[in-house]
């Protein structure tokens, strides 16, 4: 592994459980569709849509809590 690598991964691993997930998360999104399977990217256009009509007023949220209950419904 290149030294820089070997640096930026070192500094990377020094980061808070959230910064580093955020990182995650920024980094495979750059790698753009192909890095992501077809259900991978079938999920995160439904998230998109759902996401779009949310912010436009078209959806309403739905608690935590409601839907861990009916998950949990769901499952017995």
């Amino acid at each position: 592994m290149p030294v820089a690598l070997e640096k930026i991964e070192q500094d990377v691993l020094g980061l808070s459980q959230h910064e580093r997930a955020f990182l995650a998360d920024r980094l495979i999104s750059s790698l753009g569709d192909e890095a992501l399977g077809d259900v991978d990217v079938a999920w995160v256009a439904e998230a998109e849509r759902r996401y779009q009509e949310f912010k436009e007023g078209k959806r309403q949220p739905i608690p935590a809590t409601a839907v861990f209950a009916e998950a949990d419904r769901l499952n017995k």
